[in-house]
Parts: C-alpha cells; sequence; structure tokens
C-alpha cells in the first residue's frame, strides 16, 4: 500500500492505473480485491470500475475496507461489484442474525453485495485460533450459505490457526512476509466442493434478501431457510465448536411448506422427515445441516 498523491497529477495517475489494470485483464484477471479503496479518492473508483466496465463488463471489483459502515456504503454505491463485510467478528448468533438481517432487509441489498470470507491475510479471528476444525466447519457453513458471495483466504482449508501472539488477529506464518507451497489436498476441500455444488444447482442460495431465521430455543444454534420459487433450503449449524447441542429448528406455518416433507442433507446424504412447526435437531460440535426439501 502506498500513499500515492492524486494532486499532483491525476490525469496522469488515472491512466495509469487505468493501464495497469488492462494489462491484467488482458491476461485473463477478471476479480479485482482492492485493498483499503478508502484511502484512495472516491471520484478516482468511480471513473475507473466505469471505464473498465464499459469495456469489460464482467470484471469485478472488490472493496477490501473494514471501516466505517457509511464509506463501506458509499463505495458500494459509486460501482464496487462486491464488498468485504464485518461477517468474521460475527460470531455470536444474536450478532449474526442482526448482521444478515440488515444487509438483506434494511435496503442496502439493492446496492451493496456482500462477500462473506472466513478469514483474510490480515484477519485469523480468535473463534478460529480456539475453536480447532469444529470452528472452521462452523464458519465455511455459515459463509457459503448465508451470502451468495463468499470465500476462504489460503490456509483455512488447512485449519491454519496460530496467531503471531495472543490476542492478535495475525497470522505467526502470515503469506504476506514469506512465500508458501501449499497442496490442494487440505481436509476441508470436501466440504467446499459439497457446498459449491451445492449453492451452483440451488437458486435459494444465490440470493441474500430471501433469508429466514428460524427459532431454536438454542444460543448455540443457527438456523434459516432460504426460498427461490419451489427452491426451498434450510440450514442449522452448530456454532458451539466444543460441545454436541440439541435444539429444534421451528419452521413457520407462513413458510408455504406442506405440514409434512422430506429433506436431503446435501452435505451426508441423509434424508429426514421434517414438518411445519418444531423440528428436533442434534449436531456435534461445529456441525452442520444443509436441507434441501424434496
Amino acid at each position: 500500500i502506498y500513499p500515492l498523491n492524486f494532486d499532483n497529477d491525476p490525469a496522469g495517475i488515472y491512466a495509469e492505473v487505468r493501464r495497469v489494470v488492462q494489462v491484467w485483464i488482458d491476461h485473463g484477471v477478471t476479480a479485482f480485491r482492492v485493498d483499503n479503496p478508502h484511502t484512495k479518492p472516491f471520484a478516482f473508483w468511480e471513473w475507473l470500475i466505469a471505464e473498465v466496465r464499459a469495456q469489460d463488463p464482467d470484471v469485478v471489483f472488490l472493496a477490501e475496507a473494514f471501516t466505517k459502515a457509511a464509506v463501506m456504503r458509499a463505495l458500494a454505491k459509486i460501482g464496487f461489484s462486491q464488498s468485504y463485510t464485518y461477517f468474521t467478528w460475527k460470531t455470536s448468533r444474536h450478532d449474526l442474525t442482526e448482521y444478515v438481517v440488515e444487509l438483506a432487509t434494511s435496503g442496502m441489498q439493492e446496492y451493496y453485495r456482500p462477500n462473506f470470507f472466513t478469514n483474510t491475510p490480515d484477519i485469523l479471528g480468535e473463534d478460529l485460533q480456539h475453536g480447532g476444525p469444529p470452528a472452521f466447519h462452523a464458519r465455511l457453513v455459515l459463509a457459503a450459505t448465508l451470502s451468495p458471495s463468499y470465500g476462504i483466504y489460503s490456509g483455512f482449508e488447512r485449519f491454519e490457526n496460530v496467531p503471531v501472539r495472543p490476542g492478535s488477529e495475525e497470522y505467526e506464518d502470515s503469506e504476506k512476509y514469506e512465500i508458501k507451497q501449499r497442496r490442494l489436498d487440505g481436509p476441508l476441500l470436501p466440504v467446499v466442493r459439497e457446498l459449491n455444488a451445492a449453492r451452483r444447482a440451488h437458486p435459494a442460495l444465490q440470493r441474500l434478501e430471501n433469508v429466514r431465521f428460524l427459532g431454536t430455543e438454542n444460543d448455540t444454534l443457527v438456523a434459516y431457510m432460504k426460498r427461490t420459487g419451489d427452491d426451498v433450503v434450510i440450514v442449522v449449524v452448530n456454532i458451539d465448536p466444543f460441545t454436541v447441542q440439541e435444539g429444534i429448528a421451528d419452521v413457520p406455518y407462513e413458510s408455504g411448506l406442506p405440514p409434512a416433507y422430506e429433506v436431503c442433507d446435501l452435505l451426508t446424504g441423509a434424508r429426514y422427515t421434517w414438518r411445519v412447526g418444531r423440528n428436533f435437531v442434534r449436531l456435534n460440535p461445529g456441525g452442520a445441516h444443509v436441507l434441501v426439501v424434496e
């Protein structure tokens, strides 16, 4: 990150950055993660994104701006295709529910396209540091099924979770300071594959504003339903990485589902009979159901 002076020669800087971006586009790069865009003039980003999209409409600009909510919203309004969110820090049932409802129903859904990254080069959440593989599994399922766009940063699939020191969110062996060679055989990758297949196959998982949270009578269980047309997916996640948890998933009568229906767990292939109303759920630490209504 270099503090370029946009006042010296703004036309020259605009043109040069546009040229550099085009070099990468010509090499097949179609997604740009922009680090700290809020530290550069907003008029510049509005101009650059419009210029690029006029020629290459499929290019994606992702705003990595962990800053004030109003600034993050403003970046989305001037043209950024996707935006990082506070998802990484929303780890309790209450905080997660409140935040997703805001993204989905406050009006932000009209212009703000959230990308739920589970971790970043700079952010190793406390839950991942202490929760082990169950915490990684739970966060992966939440990210992949709550938001139409999500991401995992290198090392997540291998449960890398050692901070540089206690209380820090920096990785001990950060890729910011050393080159890593990883094989694509991380133990979490089969789950990533199943979730990505589910996201491609089910329109309900490709929307944000259709999320509806369900009662569980247990704050360590997060349950929600997504529906697009006849496609209905119900997700229940145990966010406790240490203990088996039991509760219910209360499917409302106004959901439009029949009194009884069959569901298939997209992660395991198991089938169950569910009903409108209360459905008993028991999940291992960090475990989850991703149920499609058949």
